[in-house]
């Protein structure tokens, strides 16, 4: 069961559950059940007043001054929380695996990895999570935007040795530092550190539960049959209600030490107590408890000077008991069900961490994996781009009005058409499919590359040697050595 918070007892809250930890278990939620089209006009519209007047806030709602000085292009909203920090670490990883695992490999730099993420956002887009990445950039049934970047097998590569820390010194932390997150903690700690810097939450904001769907080796992998995934790593979400700006996020990482005594029932214990009041509850009026002697749709209320206590009987033998530190008046909505303004309130504010779910599963670019940190971070690109989305509406509300319904899948992909084009423009050899190639060719025209560099390279007709050349073919750009090239005059070369 979910709570509103004002942004103050949210701030308490989320520095509880970090330092207390979550458990196994969690409570069940109810998955919207609304259309793709409708969450996301639900995602950007505000709701209704609670007929209350609010006490003037001097402090500022929505986009911050940071976010919008640095926002100029659809891009740059994307790059708030992908910052080049973050890509350096990921590139130095990366290329540190790489260089362990192929002879051949070629570094990778910060277009090859921006154009990477650039395609699994455009993966996502035509919701291929479930299309191998041969069909992808297949001649018959891809898409040529994908063969125009790069090949499928730089693809396979990079995908495959993709890291976010050094392997080989991973056991060493995690047993000093006991982080069960270490395989992407420097990652996560960079990323979670942007996501408050870029928007203030409103008035209400939302605590719940994500799962981010993983089946394979995870040692804090959860089981949540209320999820569509069932199984996967549990996260702690505060959302702003208007919008279902991700505002701060708090992996489960479950028990520090296999040792550690378990706790029983601490996931029902945290969720009641942030989120619900019990019944045993001494500081309850014994009023607000009974049901025999009420009428059906009736209401009864309990003030304190800072908190107001609810009773509300639906039906027969049910008691709907809401607290709220928002509301001090005793206010009933008019109509048949006649409800509590502090439930009308509730209902809401409650789905927002739901609608973000919904929203980011719908085109998310999450790919087929056995390494639960690629799951992770896939999740964190899902994230960063419905964020993206947000500033980017804050900063240009007029941005495609006309065609609200889908402007989401817009501007995923034209965020990921932008990253992907400066690979295209640098590559030197066109694609075998032709319509790969033609594509390739406008882009190249539109956007012209920059010189390659000639730097040493290793010929990559040489087998099992060491040697590096400094030597390239005029016609396909790769480094050759001395035995496999030849040389020719300019008379011939015409």
């Amino acid at each position: 069961m979910r709570r509103r918070f004002n942004v103050n007892e949210a701030l308490e809250v989320f520095q509880q559950l970090e330092e207390e930890g979550e458990s196994a278990s969690s409570s069940s939620t109810d998955d919207s059940s609304c259309s793709d089209e409708e969450a996301e006009d639900q995602a950007f519209t505000p709701g209704p007043d609670s007929g209350e007047e609010m006490e003037e806030d001097v402090r500022h709602c929505g986009i911050t001054r940071l976010a919008v000085s640095y926002i100029q292009t659809i891009e740059d909203s994307f790059d708030f929380f992908l910052t080049t920090t973050i890509l350096d670490v990921i590139i130095k990883y990366t290329n540190i695996e790489g260089r362990r695992k192929y002879d051949d490999w070629t570094d990778v730099d910060r277009v090859e990895l921006r154009a990477l993420f650039g395609l699994l956002i455009l993966a996502g887009v035509h919701r291929s999570r479930g299309e191998s990445s041969a069909s992808l950039c297949g001649e018959e049934t891809g898409r040529p935007i994908f063969r125009a970047t790069m090949s499928l097998g730089r693809f396979h590569m990079l995908t495959a040795t993709l890291r976010f820390d050094d392997r080989l010194t991973r056991a060493a932390r995690r047993l000093v530092q006991q982080d069960k997150l270490a395989p992407l903690r420097e990652v996560w700690d960079l990323w979670a550190a942007r996501l408050p810097l870029a928007y203030n939450p409103g008035e209400d904001v939302c605590v719940d539960e994500q799962l981010v769907g993983f089946r394979g080796r995870c040692n804090f992998k959860q089981y949540m049959p209320s999820k569509p995934a069932k199984y996967g790593i549990k996260l702690w979400v505060v959302c702003d209600v208007a919008t279902s700006y991700a505002w701060g996020i708090i992996p489960y990482l479950g028990k520090t030490t296999r040792d550690a005594p378990a706790e029983r029932g601490q996931g029902k214990r945290v969720v009641l107590e942030l989120t619900e009041v019990r019944r045993n509850k001494p500081e309850l009026p014994p009023q607000l408890l009974q049901m025999k002697s009420r009428a059906v749709l009736s209401s009864l209320f309990g003030f304190t000077s800072t908190a107001t206590a609810v009773s509300y009987i639906p039906k027969r033998r049910r008691n709907v008991l809401l607290l709220s530190t928002k509301h001090h008046q005793v206010q009933i909505q008019e109509g048949p069900q006649q409800k509590p303004t502090v439930i009308i309130d509730y209902n809401r504010c409650k789905g927002a961490v739901d609608n973000l779910d919904k929203l980011v599963a719908t085109y998310s670019c999450r790919r087929k994996t056995r390494r639960w940190p690629m799951s992770l971070f896939c999740n964190m690109l899902d994230v960063s781009a419905y964020n993206a989305l947000v500033l980017w509406l804050s900063v240009e509300p007029a941005w495609n009005q006309q065609k609200r319904s889908i402007r989401r899948r817009l501007f995923l992909q034209e965020l990921g058409t932008s990253m992907v084009r400066p690979a295209q423009a640098r590559r030197t050899r066109l694609p075998w499919s032709s319509s790969a190639a033609a594509l390739l060719e406008v882009q190249q025209q539109v956007e012209p590359g920059p010189a390659q560099e000639q730097t040493k390279k290793r010929c990559h007709l040489c087998r099992g040697k060491r040697s590096v050349h400094a030597r390239f073919c005029h016609a396909c750009g790769q480094a050759v050595c001395k035995e496999h090239s030849t040389a020719v005059c300019s008379a011939c070369s015409c």
